[in-house]
């Protein structure tokens, strides 16, 4: 009984041997076990050719591209990361490329950018038009709400245009554009795509700016330090992904269809819509994923819906029935929803608000009949946290919006002289803030100066040197 047990486990052994003994170290990775026991036999087994560092630094050197891609281990530990050991992630956005790449490309070579810039929405968001960060940026480029809004990207409840291919890439080439005039240098501009121009500024400055990417490498955030690294190992990566075995079989790949383009001005039901035309709803979600909750809102301007192309001749012979009719399902719930759902802004006014001392958000949204959590979403605050002075924005509805801005009374200049010297009488409910502003060249920083003030605190009836 012990032999037989003993000669099984010595084949065991032999074949693992004979399988690690033809392969190197990145095949031996690949080789996958079950973990229910040590002696298991391996169940796939995928060929990872090797390539030294000279082989990658010389493969990149013969790229032709306008942003210099320069090779050191930071971005072979990269490149190793995308060929070895996360080659399912590598081969999910080979897939998607074939859907996006040919929309990056055309855009980018409209603004004269540099085409190898289709790479950087890999690093962004893996290709996933309707991705969301923690930190409340959307969609391939990752645009977050006021950076997309500077670039005509609107964002509601019912629409997004973040996760629109065509509208964020625009987007993302006239930013990156700027960024590049900013700095006069890719690597630059690249990384503050990433932290913002403030950031890399700072990190030029710490430097004894000095005024490249790897020059200033140790003073940048450390996210941005792996950003610009990240996207030379994607270039590399796409333009060897043969080398490296990483060939998908063409059923794989995700091509983009022919489209066209009808604009609408109310409320339409996409998947009744879809339903009407013959198309599956996967197939209109992923032409328009910026339509968020499925349906277009009604409004005062057209919305464009992408539809196949080979669907346009059905739409036209029977577009006034398709489009009545795609126009009714749901549309009171959807409305319902958009008015109560948490954050929405649908059919309210926005307001600023202008914090104070002693405020805290429970007490600023008991004071406008709204929830905490709706003021942090419409200001994407990922906190409590408020400082004096900040301007928070408040969606109501036009008759409390109306009321609300009644209320607002201004600082009242209760001033006196003497000897003379200028002073401000505080009032309930003044502010540093409120009294700066009401006074022509002052600031709250004078104000506590003239004063000798160390916080922003004051009390009623105190007097302010003003003048």
């Amino acid at each position: 009984m012990l032999r037989n047990i003993f000669k099984f486990y010595l084949t065991v052994i032999f074949i693992q041997f004979l399988l690690y003994s033809h392969a190197s170290y990145g095949q031996m990775e690949q080789i996958v076990t079950t973990t229910d026991s040590l002696f298991s036999i391996p169940q796939t087994f995928e060929f990872v050719p090797d390539a030294t560092y000279d082989q990658m630094d010389e493969r990149l050197k013969n790229l032709d591209t306008d942003i210099p891609l320069n090779f050191n281990t930071k971005v072979k530990s990269f490149i190793d990361y995308f060929t070895v050991r996360d080659r399912e992630y590598t081969k999910m956005v080979l897939r998607r490329s074939t859907y996006y790449f040919p929309i990056f490309e055309e855009i980018l070579a409209k603004y004269n950018m540099p085409d190898e810039l289709k790479y950087l929405a890999i690093v962004e968001s893996g290709l996933n038009s309707t991705v969301r960060s923690r930190a409340a940026a959307v969609g391939l480029w990752q645009f977050v709400y006021y950076t997309g809004k500077m670039y005509d990207l609107h964002a509601d409840w019912y629409i997004d245009e973040r996760m629109d291919p065509v509208k964020s890439t625009e987007a993302a080439a006239k930013y990156i554009h700027s960024l590049y005039s900013m700095f006069g240098d890719w690597e630059l501009a690249l990384a503050a795509y990433n932290c913002g121009p403030g950031n890399v500024r700072k990190a030029i400055r710490r430097s004894g700016y000095k005024n490249t990417f790897w020059d200033i490498y140790a003073y940048l955030p450390r996210e941005t330090r792996g950003y610009v690294p990240q996207f030379v190992a994607i270039a590399y990566t796409f333009n060897y992904a043969a080398e490296h075995n990483l060939i998908l079989d063409e059923s794989e790949y995700l091509y983009p269809m022919a489209t066209d383009t009808i604009m609408v001005k109310n409320f339409l039901n996409l998947k009744t819509f879809g339903n009407l035309l013959d198309i599956c709803e996967e197939d209109m979600a992923l032409l328009n994923p910026s339509v968020k909750q499925g349906s277009v809102p009604q409004s005062n301007t057209f919305f464009s819906v992408r539809i196949p192309s080979d669907k346009s001749e059905v739409l036209q012979n029977n577009r006034a029935y398709i489009l009545d009719s795609a126009s009714r399902i749901g549309k009171k719930e959807l409305e319902y929803l958009a008015r109560n759902s948490e954050g929405s802004t649908y059919g309210r006014d926005k307001i600023i608000h202008r914090v104070r001392s002693g405020d805290v958000l429970g007490k600023i949204a008991q004071s406008y009949h709204v929830s905490v959590n709706d003021i942090k979403k419409w200001n994407e605050l990922h906190s409590n946290t408020i400082r004096v002075g900040q301007r928070l924005n408040i969606w109501l509805t036009p008759n409390a919006a109306t009321a609300a801005l009644a209320e607002k009374q201004p600082v009242v200049k209760q001033s006196v002289i003497e000897n003379g010297t200028k002073y401000h009488i505080v009032q309930p409910g003044d502010t540093l803030w409120d009294i700066s502003k009401s006074y022509s060249d002052m600031s709250i920083e004078k104000l506590k100066k003239l004063n000798n003030l160390k916080s922003n605190d004051i009390k009623p009836g105190q007097k302010l040197v003003v003048g």
